[in-house]
C-alpha cells in the first residue's frame, strides 16, 4: 500500500502528544476548539509542512538560540523543499514563468525586515532578516532586493524546477486563472516562536499564488498584514488569499484583539469574520490566521475547512485541524 504522509499524520499517536524521536515524527491531529497554555519554548506554524519546520525551530530553541534564530531556521525548511509548490524552491511561477518570492520577519521589540518580488534566491526569509539587521530600511523589492542579497553573499539559483515548468506550460494552453482554496492558496509558511527568555519572533515566506500576474505581491512581505509581533502581547501570522488579508491588516488586528483580552482563537476568529463579512459568497476564498500569546496559548481560525497548523513544544507536538467560519 502506498504510504500517505497526510494519513499517517492524522492517525498516528491518537492517545496524545508524543515526544520527538531522532528518527521519526509523530503527531496527533485534532480540531481546535479552545486555547490551552503551554510552556516555552514553543513554536506554531501554518499547514502540514509546518510539522517539519517546527522541528528545526524547536531544536534551535532547545540549544539556547533566540526565537528569531528559530523562526529563520524553521522557515528555511519548506523554502528549500522542491516538493513544496507554494514556498521557495519548487514554487509555482507567475503567468510569465517567473518564480517570485516574498518574505518577512519581525521580533517582539518591533524590529522587522522584508523582501518582495525577489527572484533567484532560495531563502528569502534569510534575506529579510539581513534587511532588518544590516540596513536602515524595512523592505527591499525586485532587482534591488536581489542586488542586496547577492552583496550579502546569497547564491543566485534557478528556482523553476523542471516538473513545475511542465505544469506551467500545460497551464498556458488554457491560461485559466481560478485559484483553488487550500491548494493554490495555501501559499505561506507562517511561523511564530517564543523562547526560554519569553521573547517572541515571527516569519513568513511564500512564492505566492500560482499563475499570478507578473509583479503581484500578496500579504506575505507586509508587516501588519501577514505578520505582527509584540512582546507585550503576542504574535500572529496569516496564510491564504493575500488580498483579503491585506484589506483588513489581518495580523495586526489579531494582536490588537489579544491586547484587548481575546484569546488567540477568539482574536483569529474576529479577523476571519471581518473577511467573511466583506463577501456575499465567501465560499471561494480561504484565509487562515494563527496566533501565540505571552502565556503560551496558541490557536488558529480560518474562513473555511482545510486549514491546519502545527504546535510544537518540548513535550511533543500536534497537527491541528483549524476551526472555521463557513
Amino acid at each position: 500500500m502506498k504510504f500517505s504522509r497526510k494519513k499517517f499524520l492524522k492517525t498516528a499517536a491518537l492517545g496524545g502528544l508524543v515526544p520527538f524521536s531522532s528518527t521519526k515524527l509523530f503527531a496527533r491531529q485534532r480540531s481546535a476548539n479552545s486555547d490551552r497554555s503551554r510552556k516555552a519554548p514553543l513554536v506554531i506554524s501554518t499547514w502540514n509542512f509546518g510539522v517539519e519546520a517546527n522541528r528545526a525551530a524547536l531544536e534551535e530553541l532547545q540549544n539556547g538560540r533566540s526565537s528569531m534564530d528559530a523562526v529563520e531556521s524553521g522557515v528555511r525548511i519548506p523554502e528549500a523543499d522542491p516538493s513544496n509548490r507554494t514556498v521557495g524552491y519548487g514554487g509555482r511561477p507567475d503567468r510569465d514563468g517567473h518564480v517570485t518570492l516574498d518574505a518577512c520577519v519581525m521580533d517582539g521589540d518591533g524590529k522587522c525586515g522584508s523582501v518582495a518580488f525577489l527572484q533567484h534566491i532560495k531563502h528569502p526569509v534569510s534575506v529579510a532578516r539581513k534587511v532588518m539587521e544590516e540596513t536602515p530600511h524595512v523592505m527591499l523589492v525586485g532587482r534591488g532586493a536581489l542586488q542586496f542579497a547577492l552583496e550579502q553573499g546569497f547564491k543566485k539559483e534557478e528556482l523553476l524546477i523542471d516538473e513545475v515548468r511542465k505544469e506551467w506550460e500545460e497551464w498556458k494552453k488554457d491560461a485559466e486563472y481560478r485559484p483553488i482554496p487550500n491548494i493554490e492558496m495555501h501559499d505561506t509558511i507562517g511561523m511564530l516562536a517564543i523562547d526560554h527568555s519569553g521573547n517572541l519572533s515571527g516569519g513568513c515566506s511564500t512564492s505566492g499564488m500560482a499563475w499570478k500576474m507578473h509583479g503581484r505581491v500578496g500579504d506575505s512581505p507586509l508587516i501588519g498584514s501577514a505578520l505582527f509581533v509584540d512582546n507585550e502581547v503576542g504574535a500572529a501570522t496569516a496564510t491564504g488569499h493575500g488580498e483579503e488579508i491585506i484589506r483588513i491588516a489581518g495580523s495586526h488586528l489579531v494582536v490588537e484583539r489579544m491586547r484587548q483580552g481575546d484569546s488567540p482563537v477568539e482574536a483569529c476568529r474576529e479577523a476571519v469574520r471581518r473577511i467573511v463579512r466583506r463577501h456575499d459568497d465567501p465560499s471561494e476564498i480561504q484565509a487562515g490566521f494563527i496566533a501565540l500569546n505571552k502565556h503560551g496559548e496558541a490557536g488558529g481560525y480560518a474562513v473555511r475547512d482545510g486549514f491546519s497548523y502545527a504546535v510544537t513544544g518540548s513535550d511533543g507536538y500536534e497537527l491541528i485541524d483549524s476551526d472555521h467560519e463557513i
